[in-house]
């Protein structure tokens, strides 16, 4: 199998499992935690069931077709380089991360009208599996581009 078929397959296994796990852990939170409710597991992380109907920490970005819309967009656009980059070297990670985690959070706009965060931290919004996910495949796709690849030549850096 080549470079790019593999990570295409990666890829989708990566997508699949964020959005399994994603669902899965907001259904147990809608199901056993009731809104407004705290539930501390160590001292510094609670779990709570709040409906975000905003974008990224509950910021409202005026309603939830254009959230979908403009989501929908940077999907395609991270999947469009995907398609031309995909032997590059673990760019499926970051890209399975990203797509997976915003399909999760898809799902429960569709689905409820807002997506359901679980995981709180002091000063921190309280966020979900997709959210993490997402966070650590922009890292990841930072990691990724900024990567020198075998063979390739740095720039020089200016003196």
């Amino acid at each position: 199998m080549s470079a790019g078929r593999r990570a295409w397959a990666w890829t989708g296994l990566t997508i699949a499992l964020v959005v399994a796990v994603d669902q899965a852990t907001k259904k147990l939170a809608r199901d056993g935690i009731r809104p407004g409710e705290e539930d501390p597991v160590f001292p510094a992380l609670k779990l709570v069931n709040v409906r975000n109907e905003g974008v990224a920490f509950g910021i409202d970005a005026g309603g939830k077709t254009l959230i979908i819309a403009l989501i929908a967009l940077a999907l395609l656009a991270l999947v469009l380089y995907f398609a031309r980059h995909a032997a590059k070297r673990l760019i499926w990670l970051p890209t399975g991360l990203l797509v997976g985690g915003a399909l999760g959070n898809i799902v429960d706009r569709v689905r409820d009208g807002g997506v359901t965060d679980f995981l709180k931290i002091p000063l921190w919004p309280a966020f979900n599996v997709a959210d993490i996910a997402i966070t650590i495949g922009v890292l990841a796709l930072v990691l990724v581009l900024e990567r020198r690849d075998d063979g390739e030549r740095s720039a020089p850096r200016p003196a």
